[in-house]
């Protein structure tokens, strides 16, 4: 309890002795001993105490903003490309849709047959696409975009909300949106309540597919959800 003033009493000894004039004034090897471990200690209690300005923490978390180019205001982006995955009739591979970057760093040729990485289109028309949504969009590519939010530790995509819950921070809400339920499974992925295409292009090529989803109430409890509906989701960091 007293060792903070014993301590300062005895710094005051270290600096009085050592900014007094007399220049006769010696000091024994026990006294010399006792002045260097005050100071070693005055020295790492400042530190501890005052950490050195200048220096920032690199923690943060990624996420991949599925159906835009580029990340919401306040996050830093990593990079930003094209969606790609399976082809939406293979039965066996991956099944999560990827983000890949716009500048690759391409393999060699090879010639086996195990294609797997193909574009992504939106699948949207009349009758199945998402509330305030454009059927413009019908087999235009997915673009997406990771972004870097630094300063947090946790990110959440929480479907059936475009809200997140206290505590927590929206990077961006949307439509939860898949491949059909007759095709062979893919991830689900939350995609941006104002998706745009890729380019001007329409390849209509049939590689990994995003459909709207909805709602089938049952042993899904309504209420609280109400059938038949579109499904939101929002992305959230903590």
């Amino acid at each position: 309890m007293y060792f903070p003033l014993v301590i300062l009493a005895l710094a005051t000894v270290v600096v009085v002795v050592q900014n007094h004039d007399c220049k006769d004034y010696d000091l024994s090897a026990s006294d010399q001993s006792l002045i260097d471990m005050i100071k070693h200690y005055l020295h790492t209690s400042r530190q501890e105490k005052y950490p050195k300005p200048g220096k920032t923490s690199n923690t943060g978390v990624t996420y991949v903003r599925w159906g835009k180019k580029s990340c919401p205001k306040g996050s830093e982006m990593v990079y930003t490309g094209q969606v790609g995955g399976n082809l939406y009739t293979n039965k066996g591979g991956g099944v999560n849709y990827l983000c890949l970057p716009n500048d690759p760093e391409n393999g060699p040729h090879q010639a086996y047959s195990n294609d797997q990485v193909y574009g992504s289109e939106y699948k949207l028309s009349s009758s199945s696409k998402p509330s305030g949504w454009s059927e413009s969009m019908y087999k235009q590519e997915v673009p997406c975009a990771v972004c870097y939010q630094q300063r947090r530790s946790a990110v959440l995509m929480i479907p059936g909300r475009k809200t997140c819950y206290k505590g927590w921070n929206s990077e961006y809400y949307g439509y939860l949106m898949s491949d059909h339920k007759i095709h062979y499974r893919q991830d689900f992925a939350c995609v941006d309540i104002n998706a745009e295409p890729l380019d001007n292009k329409n390849g209509s090529e049939e590689g990994a597919l995003f459909y709207a989803l909805r709602t089938k109430c049952g042993s899904l409890r309504c209420p609280p959800y109400t059938n038949e509906a579109d499904v939101l989701c929002v992305v959230c960091t903590k």
